[in-house]
Protein backbone atom coordinates (compact mmCIF):
# COMPACT_ATOMS: atom_id res chain seq x y z
CA UNK A 1 0.00 0.00 0.00
CA UNK A 2 1.40 3.53 -0.96
CA UNK A 3 -0.44 6.46 0.96
CA UNK A 4 0.97 9.91 1.43
CA UNK A 5 0.68 11.57 5.32
CA UNK A 6 0.39 15.43 6.37
CA UNK A 7 -0.86 17.02 8.84
CA UNK A 8 -1.12 20.72 10.26
CA UNK A 9 -2.13 22.73 7.74
CA UNK A 10 -3.47 25.69 9.81
CA UNK A 11 -5.77 27.08 7.20
CA UNK A 12 -6.69 30.34 7.88
CA UNK A 13 -3.76 30.90 9.14
CA UNK A 14 -2.20 34.71 9.94
CA UNK A 15 1.33 35.31 10.24
CA UNK A 16 2.15 38.77 12.19
CA UNK A 17 -0.82 40.03 10.39
CA UNK A 18 -0.31 38.73 7.39
CA UNK A 19 -3.16 36.32 5.99
CA UNK A 20 -1.24 33.26 4.56
CA UNK A 21 -4.29 31.76 2.88
CA UNK A 22 -2.24 31.91 -1.07
CA UNK A 23 0.77 30.67 0.60
CA UNK A 24 -1.15 27.61 1.61
CA UNK A 25 -3.28 27.46 -1.73
CA UNK A 26 0.68 27.24 -3.70
CA UNK A 27 1.53 24.31 -1.32
CA UNK A 28 -1.28 22.52 -1.07
CA UNK A 29 -1.37 22.70 -4.82
CA UNK A 30 1.93 21.01 -5.54
CA UNK A 31 0.65 18.17 -2.62
CA UNK A 32 -2.21 17.94 -5.49
CA UNK A 33 0.20 17.63 -8.55
CA UNK A 34 2.08 14.95 -6.30
CA UNK A 35 -0.92 12.94 -5.66
CA UNK A 36 -1.48 12.64 -9.29
CA UNK A 37 1.93 11.55 -9.90
CA UNK A 38 2.51 9.22 -6.96
CA UNK A 39 -1.10 7.75 -7.42
CA UNK A 40 -1.39 6.26 -3.38
CA UNK A 41 -4.04 4.61 -2.31
CA UNK A 42 -4.61 7.14 0.11
CA UNK A 43 -3.88 10.94 1.87
CA UNK A 44 -3.33 10.82 5.76
CA UNK A 45 -4.67 14.48 7.36
CA UNK A 46 -3.38 14.38 10.63
CA UNK A 47 -5.45 17.11 12.41
CA UNK A 48 -5.64 21.17 12.67
CA UNK A 49 -6.61 21.22 8.85
CA UNK A 50 -7.64 24.68 10.00
CA UNK A 51 -6.04 27.47 12.54
CA UNK A 52 -9.13 27.69 14.25
CA UNK A 53 -12.16 26.90 15.60
CA UNK A 54 -14.45 28.92 13.25
CA UNK A 55 -11.84 29.72 9.82
CA UNK A 56 -12.56 32.19 7.72
CA UNK A 57 -14.50 31.68 4.69
CA UNK A 58 -11.68 31.81 2.39
CA UNK A 59 -9.73 28.62 4.51
CA UNK A 60 -12.78 26.77 4.22
CA UNK A 61 -13.04 27.54 0.48
CA UNK A 62 -9.47 26.76 -0.25
CA UNK A 63 -9.96 23.19 1.86
CA UNK A 64 -12.85 22.54 -0.23
CA UNK A 65 -11.21 23.21 -3.77
CA UNK A 66 -8.17 21.18 -2.55
CA UNK A 67 -10.23 17.87 -1.69
CA UNK A 68 -12.03 18.06 -4.83
CA UNK A 69 -9.39 18.25 -6.67
CA UNK A 70 -7.68 14.92 -4.82
CA UNK A 71 -11.08 12.82 -4.03
CA UNK A 72 -13.20 13.37 -6.90
CA UNK A 73 -10.79 14.63 -9.75
CA UNK A 74 -7.79 12.43 -8.78
CA UNK A 75 -10.30 9.80 -7.68
CA UNK A 76 -7.90 8.97 -4.66
CA UNK A 77 -9.87 8.45 -1.07
CA UNK A 78 -8.51 10.71 1.89
CA UNK A 79 -8.69 9.78 6.32
CA UNK A 80 -9.15 13.36 7.69
CA UNK A 81 -9.36 14.11 11.42
CA UNK A 82 -9.44 16.65 14.04
CA UNK A 83 -6.94 18.52 15.84
CA UNK A 84 -6.68 21.28 18.66
CA UNK A 85 -7.09 23.57 16.34
CA UNK A 86 -10.00 22.27 14.61
CA UNK A 87 -13.85 22.35 16.07
CA UNK A 88 -14.72 18.77 16.10
CA UNK A 89 -18.57 19.36 15.58
CA UNK A 90 -18.08 21.32 12.83
CA UNK A 91 -15.38 19.34 10.86
CA UNK A 92 -17.81 16.51 11.41
CA UNK A 93 -20.51 17.92 9.77
CA UNK A 94 -21.60 15.93 6.60
CA UNK A 95 -19.10 12.89 7.58
CA UNK A 96 -21.39 10.43 6.66
CA UNK A 97 -22.50 11.72 3.23
CA UNK A 98 -18.86 12.59 2.42
CA UNK A 99 -17.56 8.57 3.27
CA UNK A 100 -19.86 7.75 0.14
CA UNK A 101 -17.07 9.56 -2.23
CA UNK A 102 -14.04 7.95 0.21
CA UNK A 103 -13.72 11.39 2.00
CA UNK A 104 -13.67 9.91 5.36
CA UNK A 105 -13.93 12.70 7.96
CA UNK A 106 -13.33 11.94 12.00
CA UNK A 107 -13.77 15.25 14.22
CA UNK A 108 -15.23 13.63 17.11
CA UNK A 109 -14.29 10.82 19.51
CA UNK A 110 -16.61 7.65 19.40
CA UNK A 111 -16.54 4.88 21.48
CA UNK A 112 -16.20 2.47 18.96
CA UNK A 113 -12.84 3.31 16.54
CA UNK A 114 -13.99 2.01 13.16
CA UNK A 115 -11.46 1.49 10.25
CA UNK A 116 -11.26 3.16 7.41
CA UNK A 117 -9.88 -0.23 5.17
CA UNK A 118 -7.78 -0.44 2.16
CA UNK A 119 -6.72 -3.07 0.60
CA UNK A 120 -3.68 -4.10 -1.75
CA UNK A 121 -1.85 -6.94 -3.39
CA UNK A 122 -1.33 -8.60 0.10
CA UNK A 123 -4.28 -8.22 1.82
CA UNK A 124 -6.21 -5.23 4.27
CA UNK A 125 -4.67 -2.31 5.66
CA UNK A 126 -6.94 -0.73 8.34
CA UNK A 127 -6.84 2.64 8.91
CA UNK A 128 -8.13 4.08 12.23
CA UNK A 129 -8.52 7.81 12.85
CA UNK A 130 -8.21 9.25 16.23
CA UNK A 131 -9.32 12.68 16.56
CA UNK A 132 -7.89 15.15 19.09
CA UNK A 133 -9.67 14.68 22.27
CA UNK A 134 -9.22 16.21 25.87
CA UNK A 135 -8.98 13.33 28.49
CA UNK A 136 -12.64 14.41 29.51
CA UNK A 137 -14.01 14.21 25.97
CA UNK A 138 -12.08 10.88 26.00
CA UNK A 139 -14.20 9.39 28.99
CA UNK A 140 -17.36 10.76 27.89
CA UNK A 141 -16.83 9.28 24.39
CA UNK A 142 -15.83 5.90 25.82
CA UNK A 143 -18.26 5.74 28.53
CA UNK A 144 -18.52 3.72 32.01
CA UNK A 145 -16.10 1.26 30.66
CA UNK A 146 -13.02 3.44 30.42
CA UNK A 147 -10.46 3.24 32.55
CA UNK A 148 -9.00 6.39 34.39
CA UNK A 149 -8.47 8.64 32.02
CA UNK A 150 -7.04 11.44 34.14
CA UNK A 151 -4.67 12.83 31.35
CA UNK A 152 -3.38 12.89 27.99
CA UNK A 153 -1.42 9.55 28.66
CA UNK A 154 -4.07 7.53 29.94
CA UNK A 155 -6.43 8.74 27.56
CA UNK A 156 -4.13 7.80 24.33
CA UNK A 157 -3.45 4.51 26.36
CA UNK A 158 -7.42 4.03 26.60
CA UNK A 159 -8.01 4.20 23.22
CA UNK A 160 -5.04 2.29 21.69
CA UNK A 161 -6.31 -0.40 24.18
CA UNK A 162 -9.76 -0.36 22.54
CA UNK A 163 -8.27 -0.34 18.88
CA UNK A 164 -6.12 -3.52 19.67
CA UNK A 165 -9.13 -5.07 21.14
CA UNK A 166 -11.31 -4.68 18.49
CA UNK A 167 -8.37 -5.21 15.67
CA UNK A 168 -9.04 -7.85 13.37
CA UNK A 169 -5.66 -9.01 12.66
CA UNK A 170 -3.51 -7.83 9.55
CA UNK A 171 -1.46 -4.29 8.70
CA UNK A 172 -3.03 -1.09 10.30
CA UNK A 173 -2.52 2.34 10.58
CA UNK A 174 -3.21 5.07 12.97
CA UNK A 175 -3.84 8.54 12.13
CA UNK A 176 -3.62 10.81 15.21
CA UNK A 177 -2.91 14.27 16.84
CA UNK A 178 -1.02 14.30 20.17
CA UNK A 179 2.44 15.00 21.53
CA UNK A 180 4.37 12.44 21.73
CA UNK A 181 6.82 12.55 24.54
CA UNK A 182 10.28 13.43 22.91
CA UNK A 183 9.15 15.41 20.44
CA UNK A 184 10.63 18.50 19.21
CA UNK A 185 8.81 21.50 19.47
CA UNK A 186 7.87 24.82 18.05
CA UNK A 187 6.95 28.29 18.76
CA UNK A 188 4.34 27.93 16.26
CA UNK A 189 2.23 25.19 18.20
CA UNK A 190 -0.64 25.65 20.56
CA UNK A 191 0.23 23.91 24.18
CA UNK A 192 -1.98 21.42 24.96
CA UNK A 193 -1.95 21.43 28.66
CA UNK A 194 0.54 23.38 31.43
CA UNK A 195 3.64 21.87 31.95
CA UNK A 196 4.36 17.96 30.46
CA UNK A 197 0.58 16.76 31.20
CA UNK A 198 -0.26 16.97 27.40
CA UNK A 199 2.39 14.42 26.40
CA UNK A 200 1.83 10.86 25.56
CA UNK A 201 4.27 7.51 25.90
CA UNK A 202 5.21 6.47 22.50
CA UNK A 203 4.64 3.20 23.56
CA UNK A 204 0.93 3.18 23.41
CA UNK A 205 1.24 2.86 19.60
CA UNK A 206 2.80 -1.00 19.64
CA UNK A 207 1.04 -2.78 17.47
CA UNK A 208 0.31 -0.80 14.57
CA UNK A 209 2.84 -0.80 11.42
CA UNK A 210 2.66 3.18 11.00
CA UNK A 211 1.54 5.86 13.17
CA UNK A 212 0.72 9.27 11.05
CA UNK A 213 0.77 12.14 13.83
CA UNK A 214 -0.15 15.79 13.85
CA UNK A 215 0.43 18.74 16.31
CA UNK A 216 4.43 18.71 16.94
CA UNK A 217 5.45 21.57 13.60
CA UNK A 218 8.73 19.81 12.85
CA UNK A 219 8.91 16.65 10.58
CA UNK A 220 10.66 13.96 12.54
CA UNK A 221 10.71 10.42 13.55
CA UNK A 222 9.30 9.57 17.25
CA UNK A 223 9.93 5.89 17.67
CA UNK A 224 11.07 3.59 13.87
CA UNK A 225 12.55 0.46 12.82
CA UNK A 226 12.89 -1.64 15.98
CA UNK A 227 10.56 -5.17 16.02
CA UNK A 228 8.59 -4.94 19.21
CA UNK A 229 5.31 -6.47 20.82
CA UNK A 230 2.65 -4.66 21.31
CA UNK A 231 1.58 -4.03 24.96
CA UNK A 232 -2.01 -3.13 26.25
CA UNK A 233 -0.76 -1.58 29.91
CA UNK A 234 1.40 1.29 27.64
CA UNK A 235 4.25 0.19 28.71
CA UNK A 236 7.09 0.32 26.31
CA UNK A 237 7.55 -3.06 24.20
CA UNK A 238 10.41 -5.45 24.04
CA UNK A 239 11.77 -6.14 20.35
CA UNK A 240 10.55 -9.54 19.43
CA UNK A 241 10.82 -11.75 16.07
CA UNK A 242 8.17 -10.87 13.23
CA UNK A 243 5.10 -12.74 13.49
CA UNK A 244 2.71 -11.75 10.86
CA UNK A 245 -0.82 -12.78 10.82
CA UNK A 246 -1.36 -12.43 14.87
CA UNK A 247 -3.40 -9.99 15.98
CA UNK A 248 -2.96 -6.38 16.80
CA UNK A 249 -2.35 -7.33 20.68
CA UNK A 250 0.49 -9.31 20.41
CA UNK A 251 1.80 -9.29 16.42
CA UNK A 252 5.23 -8.04 16.23
CA UNK A 253 6.26 -5.28 14.06
CA UNK A 254 8.20 -2.78 12.68
CA UNK A 255 6.22 0.26 14.56
CA UNK A 256 7.01 3.41 12.80
CA UNK A 257 5.28 6.66 14.74
CA UNK A 258 6.21 10.05 13.06
CA UNK A 259 5.15 13.69 12.45
CA UNK A 260 5.23 15.17 8.92
CA UNK A 261 5.31 18.43 9.59
CA UNK A 262 3.40 21.85 9.03
CA UNK A 263 2.58 22.58 5.92
CA UNK A 264 4.65 25.69 5.75
CA UNK A 265 6.80 27.45 8.15
CA UNK A 266 4.62 29.32 11.01
CA UNK A 267 7.26 30.98 12.91
CA UNK A 268 10.75 32.17 12.61
CA UNK A 269 12.39 29.41 14.71
CA UNK A 270 11.24 26.90 11.80
CA UNK A 271 13.16 28.81 9.57
CA UNK A 272 15.76 26.08 8.77
CA UNK A 273 13.24 23.52 8.27
CA UNK A 274 11.95 21.88 5.29
CA UNK A 275 8.46 21.71 5.37
CA UNK A 276 6.52 18.87 2.81
CA UNK A 277 4.76 15.34 3.44
CA UNK A 278 5.88 11.76 3.45
CA UNK A 279 5.33 9.05 -0.04
CA UNK A 280 5.24 5.13 1.92
CA UNK A 281 5.21 2.46 0.95
CA UNK A 282 4.20 -0.22 3.06
CA UNK A 283 4.87 -3.80 2.53
CA UNK A 284 3.35 -7.48 2.48
CA UNK A 285 4.28 -7.64 6.01
CA UNK A 286 3.77 -3.77 7.18
CA UNK A 287 7.06 -2.53 6.71
CA UNK A 288 7.71 0.88 6.09
CA UNK A 289 9.66 2.58 3.75
CA UNK A 290 9.13 6.47 3.59
CA UNK A 291 10.33 9.34 1.61
CA UNK A 292 10.21 12.90 2.61
CA UNK A 293 9.19 14.85 -0.31
CA UNK A 294 9.82 18.92 0.05
CA UNK A 295 7.37 21.38 -0.76
CA UNK A 296 8.30 24.49 -2.46
CA UNK A 297 7.01 27.81 -1.15
CA UNK A 298 5.31 30.85 -2.26
CA UNK A 299 7.58 33.19 -0.16
CA UNK A 300 10.47 31.19 2.15
CA UNK A 301 10.58 32.22 6.36
CA UNK A 302 14.32 33.47 7.12
CA UNK A 303 16.30 35.42 9.24
CA UNK A 304 18.86 37.72 8.01
CA UNK A 305 20.78 39.86 10.19
CA UNK A 306 23.62 42.60 8.95
CA UNK A 307 24.04 46.09 9.38
CA UNK A 308 21.79 48.96 7.94
CA UNK A 309 24.30 49.58 5.02
CA UNK A 310 24.85 46.43 4.41
CA UNK A 311 21.24 45.34 4.63
CA UNK A 312 19.72 48.03 2.46
CA UNK A 313 22.77 47.54 -0.24
CA UNK A 314 20.55 44.03 -0.73
CA UNK A 315 20.14 40.38 -0.24
CA UNK A 316 23.59 38.73 -1.93
CA UNK A 317 22.37 35.08 -0.62
CA UNK A 318 20.30 35.06 -4.18
CA UNK A 319 17.02 34.29 -1.93
CA UNK A 320 13.93 35.97 -2.68
CA UNK A 321 13.38 39.89 -1.48
CA UNK A 322 9.45 38.39 -1.21
CA UNK A 323 10.78 35.93 1.47
CA UNK A 324 8.93 36.32 4.93
CA UNK A 325 12.03 37.50 6.89
CA UNK A 326 13.09 38.38 10.60
CA UNK A 327 15.97 40.79 10.26
CA UNK A 328 19.11 40.94 13.20
CA UNK A 329 20.34 44.88 12.97
CA UNK A 330 23.94 44.75 14.26
CA UNK A 331 24.34 48.54 13.99
CA UNK A 332 25.89 49.97 17.26
CA UNK A 333 23.83 53.00 17.48
CA UNK A 334 20.38 54.20 16.83
CA UNK A 335 18.66 53.53 13.55
CA UNK A 336 15.57 55.76 12.49
CA UNK A 337 12.66 54.14 10.92
CA UNK A 338 14.32 50.42 10.18
CA UNK A 339 11.01 49.06 8.95
CA UNK A 340 10.02 51.29 6.75
CA UNK A 341 14.05 51.28 5.09
CA UNK A 342 14.32 47.67 4.72
CA UNK A 343 10.98 47.06 3.32
CA UNK A 344 12.61 49.06 0.20
CA UNK A 345 14.47 45.80 -0.04
CA UNK A 346 12.38 43.42 1.71
CA UNK A 347 8.60 44.39 1.57
CA UNK A 348 7.71 41.33 3.89
CA UNK A 349 9.90 42.64 7.06
CA UNK A 350 8.04 41.02 9.52
CA UNK A 351 9.80 41.39 12.83
CA UNK A 352 12.94 43.61 13.67
CA UNK A 353 15.64 42.46 16.20
CA UNK A 354 18.98 44.07 17.71
CA UNK A 355 21.55 41.01 19.10
CA UNK A 356 21.36 40.60 22.90
CA UNK A 357 24.72 41.40 24.73
CA UNK A 358 26.37 40.23 27.61
CA UNK A 359 25.89 42.33 30.28
CA UNK A 360 22.72 43.09 29.72
CA UNK A 361 19.62 44.81 31.53
CA UNK A 362 19.48 42.39 34.72
CA UNK A 363 17.66 43.60 37.39
CA UNK A 364 20.81 42.92 39.80
CA UNK A 365 22.04 45.47 38.31
CA UNK A 366 20.16 48.15 39.13
CA UNK A 367 21.93 51.72 40.81
CA UNK A 368 20.98 53.62 43.44
CA UNK A 369 20.76 57.25 41.15
CA UNK A 370 21.31 59.33 44.31
CA UNK A 371 23.44 61.73 44.34
CA UNK A 372 24.55 60.67 40.91
CA UNK A 373 26.05 63.40 38.22
CA UNK A 374 24.17 63.40 34.96
CA UNK A 375 27.19 62.04 33.27
CA UNK A 376 27.70 59.24 36.07
CA UNK A 377 23.51 58.28 35.48
CA UNK A 378 24.29 58.13 31.88
CA UNK A 379 27.33 55.76 31.99
CA UNK A 380 25.79 53.87 34.32
CA UNK A 381 22.60 53.63 31.56
CA UNK A 382 24.62 53.00 28.85
CA UNK A 383 26.76 49.78 30.23
CA UNK A 384 23.33 48.84 31.97
CA UNK A 385 22.24 48.91 27.86
CA UNK A 386 24.72 47.94 25.69
CA UNK A 387 27.17 45.82 28.40
CA UNK A 388 30.30 47.73 27.51
CA UNK A 389 32.00 50.61 29.17
CA UNK A 390 32.09 54.55 27.66
CA UNK A 391 34.91 54.86 25.00
CA UNK A 392 37.24 57.97 26.05
CA UNK A 393 35.44 59.64 22.91
CA UNK A 394 32.46 59.15 23.89
CA UNK A 395 32.67 60.31 27.54
CA UNK A 396 34.45 63.83 26.43
CA UNK A 397 31.63 63.92 23.65
CA UNK A 398 29.23 63.51 26.37
CA UNK A 399 30.36 65.95 28.93
CA UNK A 400 30.47 68.58 26.06
CA UNK A 401 26.75 67.78 25.72
CA UNK A 402 25.83 67.99 29.27
CA UNK A 403 27.90 71.15 29.72
CA UNK A 404 26.02 72.48 26.97
CA UNK A 405 22.92 72.11 28.46
CA UNK A 406 23.90 73.29 31.68
CA UNK A 407 24.99 76.72 30.14
CA UNK A 408 21.55 77.35 28.41
CA UNK A 409 19.54 76.57 31.81
CA UNK A 410 21.74 78.75 33.49
CA UNK A 411 21.28 81.83 30.39
CA UNK A 412 17.35 80.80 30.71
CA UNK A 413 17.03 81.15 34.07
CA UNK A 414 18.99 84.97 33.90
CA UNK A 415 16.69 85.73 31.85
CA UNK A 416 13.68 84.33 33.52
Amino acid sequence: MRFIHTADWHLGRLFHGVHLTEDQRYALLQLVDLVRETKPDAVLVAGDIYDRAIPPPEAVELLDEVLCKIVLEAKVPVVLIAGNHDSPHRLNFGSRLLKDNRLYVTGQMTAAIRPVTFADAFGEVRVYPVPYAEPATVREALGDGAGPCVCHDSAMREVCGRIRAGHEGGRSIMVGHAFVMGGAECESERPLSVGGAGTVAAGHFAGFDYVALGHLHAPQTIWNGERREASNDGSTPTPVESDRGASLVSRSIATQVRYSGSLLKYSFDEADQAKGVYVVEMDGDGRCAVESIHLTPKRDVRRVSGTMADLLAGDGDGKSRDDYVEVTILDDGPVIDPVGRLRQVYPNVMQIKRPERAGGPVAADRIDVRGKTAVELFSSFFKHVRGDELSADQEVALRGVVDELARKEREALITA
